[in-house]
């Protein structure tokens, strides 16, 4: 089965933040956009942020965590795999202007199978955010 893109929505509480944070601070592309909203190039895949007045100016979108590997992941995420090279060159990047990880980029299950670079971040709003690697996506990413 050949990928396809996705398609993610999620709420922001301030336009030109979330524009400085994904289009300038991240490099993605911006594509169409309002003044209530904008989609986003996210590695290929589209991603749209929309204006919450109701959050407020230092509100922020609230989440659970799950406990994985020892780690608080945030419920609910989203992100994008990608190649362990792409994905140790953004790691470098985001390092520039995020303050506070989630989880620090690490290699999980070095050695086994599905072997996987990861980090998680939240946009100023709230929203959790991972990236996750793999040498070999199309033979690691559902491995056993």
């Amino acid at each position: 089965m050949q990928l396809t893109p996705f398609h993610i929505a999620v709420q922001v509480r301030d336009i030109d933040e979330a524009r400085e944070f994904y289009g300038v601070k991240m490099g993605l592309p911006e594509g169409r956009s309002s003044e209530d909203w904008i989609d986003f190039n996210l590695f290929g895949h589209q991603y749209v942020v929309h204006l919450n007045p109701q959050i407020g100016s230092n509100g922020k979108v609230t989440s659970t965590s799950n406990p994985v590997d020892g780690h608080g992941v945030p419920i609910p995420h989203c992100g994008v795999v990608l190649h362990f090279d792409e994905w140790e060159e953004f790691s470098e990047k985001v390092r520039e202007f995020v303050d506070e990880f989630i989880i620090e980029p690490y290699v999980r299950f070095k050695g086994q199978p599905g072997e996987q670079g990861t980090m998680f971040f939240m946009d100023p709003s709230g929203n959790a955010l991972e990236f996750k690697a793999f040498r070999d996506i199309e033979n690691e990413l559902f491995a056993k």
